[in-house]
């Protein structure tokens, strides 16, 4: 039996065994003696009487080991541009001394705190001073609008916003503080307490917004007055953090994750899944407003005791397609991750790879890529070009870590274009039709994994254990529904074919198509919309709407889609990219009213497809076929 197999079987035959032993690698206040507590099925709590602190596992350990002088942190914006080290001893001063900062503004066990900031090293530095004191951060991507922030920020109710002046991005800069002054006028439920980290580059200050309903503090300001917090012990079964992602009413779902199974599946995945070790270089480029900034840019790199490399810039135009290459060459990295998004951007702009030939890469062992469908265009070109392997994986912002992955330190195996290879252990990942049957190999339907969920993944919903229930557990009894359908073959490599539901895949971004009808059907010229993701060369998917105009409106379609453009720039945000605006004499529906999405996605994608049975108006479906030129 392979060592895969070996793991798998343990992990699913055995899980209380399996993840005790997996825990002896975090360090622990009071060590748990169980593993799994199911007594509430069909939601289970991961070491249930254990006790411990994430911050500890992520800093003091190391320097208590004598790891202090060790890199922990490397910051590299390409955007200032500058560069910044931190050891893990410094980087534990700066983290306890915010942590501080957080005890003095009165934040306590429990309490939210909104994290809304750029790529910089300030936005790690208060993820982990929250968890130093037991409060419960929220990231929310710097990108969103404030109407987006507000949402989230009265879903949470967080006692402190955290904030910076601004982002950089290229040709333009964004100031964040304007954009936090409108979420608190539409909020209903403001924090007490707004801390602004000024950055030069950036016009605006926390001095600007004196008069808010809030108290506006300076962060540098804060810190040179504090004192370093102890840490404080929590329960494993406590928030760590709350972390948004679109859900298809359009309302976003917080996902609540624990601490004590996230530091152990994090802890296990850095070491079996990605062959990472203490003192390895380790960089993870996407951002802290997402999950894989989570997991891989902040907690689990640190907790293995690795260094981690937190990038300000893009793959391309920062200053060249050469960027990944030059960070890669310049800090000896060993592993990189990235959405398949950026490699295409990479290839797009310098398809023969010219820019690596400036560069020695040769610390680099594998290329990760996650966040979308790693198609086998991209993969057969980056194969080619960084003659590593180039490895695949899925997951999800509900999971935490990957759900199926080639598990480079535990057991490497072939590599299968437009794979991610098998299930992680602890993850039993099965395929059933409508019904819930479980259908045979190679044969397409709806990708499950039966329960419990390994640690780690999501807790819940916050403060919606309904929701959590009909959007997860109930479609499906026994199962967690992914909401990706797919297959797995005869040699059990599973095959992740898209989305089963609204949320499309934007540069590994998740976006609700949803929440962007909404946006556009409010525009006093637009009858009804649909919006549909479709193919995108570089993104992997962009949205794509269609509009009916009210009887009798007459407006320029440029004009319509210029209008439209701006309104889901100001109401969700620019990470949208929603620039697509095709005006349709009617809508395809089914004969219940439902609107057929896949089918005009299909259309779009000049896909093969098959006109449903219940259709209401065939004539429709070929008007916009014809429409498209499909």
């Amino acid at each position: 039996m392979s060592s895969y197999e070996e793991a798998f079987r343990q992990s699913v035959e055995d899980p209380e065994s399996f993840w005790l032993e997996a825990a002896k690698a975090v360090d622990w206040d009071t060590a748990p003696t169980r593993a799994l507590d199911d007594t509430q099925a069909p939601s289970y709590r991961w070491f249930p009487d254990g006790a411990l602190n994430t911050s500890v596992n992520a800093l003091d350990r190391h320097v208590a080991a004598g790891a202090g002088d060790r890199t922990a942190l490397i910051w590299d914006s390409a955007m200032v541009p500058a560069k910044k080290t931190y050891t893990y001893a410094e980087l534990l001063d700066e983290v306890a001394t915010f942590a501080g900062v957080l005890r003095d503004q009165g934040v306590v066990a429990g309490d939210r705190v909104i994290i809304y900031m750029p790529m910089i090293s300030e936005a790690a530095i208060a993820m982990l001073a929250c968890a130093r004191i037991g409060a419960v951060h929220s990231v929310v991507f710097g990108g969103f609008a404030a109407k987006e922030l507000a949402t989230r920020i009265d879903d949470a109710r967080p006692v402190v916003l955290v904030t910076a002046s601004g982002g950089l991005e290229p040709g333009r800069t964004v100031e964040y503080l304007p954009m936090v002054e409108a979420a608190l006028g539409l909020t209903k439920t403001p924090p007490h307490t707004v801390i602004v980290k000024d950055r030069e580059q950036i016009p605006g200050s926390a001095a600007d917004y004196k008069a808010s309903t809030a108290a506006w503090f300076d962060w540098d300001e804060l810190v040179a007055d504090s004192s370093p917090a102890e840490p404080v012990s929590v329960a494993a079964t406590d928030p760590l953090y709350i972390l948004y992602t679109s859900g298809t009413t359009g309302k976003p779902k917080g996902v609540v994750r624990d601490n004590g199974g996230h530091a152990v599946a994090l802890t296990w995945s850095m070491r079996n899944i990605y062959d990472i070790d203490a003192g390895d270089v380790w960089w993870t480029a996407s951002d802290v407003g997402w999950v894989v900034g989570h997991s891989y840019i902040v907690y689990g790199p640190l907790m293995a005791g690795a260094t981690t490399v937190l990038y300000e810039g893009k793959p391309v135009g920062t200053p060249d397609a050469g960027a990944f290459w030059r960070i890669i060459s310049e800090n000896n990295v060993k592993a990189l991750f990235t959405a398949p998004t950026a490699i295409r951007a990479v290839r797009k702009a310098d398809p023969d790879a010219e820019e690596l030939t400036k560069y020695s890469i040769d610390t680099l062992e594998t290329l990760f890529a996650a966040g979308e469908r790693l198609d086998p265009d991209t993969y057969e070109w980056a194969s080619r070009v960084l003659e590593r392997p180039v490895v695949d994986h899925w997951w999800q912002t509900e999971t935490g870590w990957a759900i199926a992955a080639n598990l480079r330190g535990l057991d490497p195996m072939p590599l299968k274009a437009g794979s991610p290879t098998v299930p992680v252990p602890g993850y039993r990942v099965e395929i059933v039709d409508a019904h819930g049957d479980l259908v045979k190999a190679n044969t397409e339907g709806n990708i499950v994994v039966r329960l419990p969920l390994p640690p780690g993944t999501l807790t819940g919903l916050w403060q919606d254990e309904d929701r959590f229930r009909r959007s997860y557990l109930d479609t499906f009894p026994g199962y967690y529904l992914t909401g990706d359908s797919g297959y797995v073959d005869e040699d059990g490599y599973v095959f992740v074919l898209g989305r089963s539901d609204d949320v499309i895949n934007v540069a590994g971004h998740r976006l609700s198509t949803g929440t962007m009808e909404a946006v556009v059907a409010s525009h006093p010229a637009v009858a009804e919309c649909a919006v549909v993701g479709i193919r995108d060369e570089i993104k992997g998917q962009r949205p794509s709407g269609y509009v009916v105009l009210k009887a009798g409106v007459e407006i320029d379609p440029e004009t319509l889609r210029q209008e439209l453009v701006a309104m889901v720039r100001d109401q969700i945000g620019a990470v949208a990219t929603f620039r697509d605006v095709t005006v349709v004499q009617a809508l395809p529906k089914t004969r219940s009213g439902k609107i057929l999405r896949k089918t005009m996605r299909q259309i779009a994608d000049n896909e093969q497809y098959t006109v449903p049975s219940t259709i209401e108006d065939p004539a429709v479906l070929e008007a916009l076929r014809a429409q498209l030129g499909g």
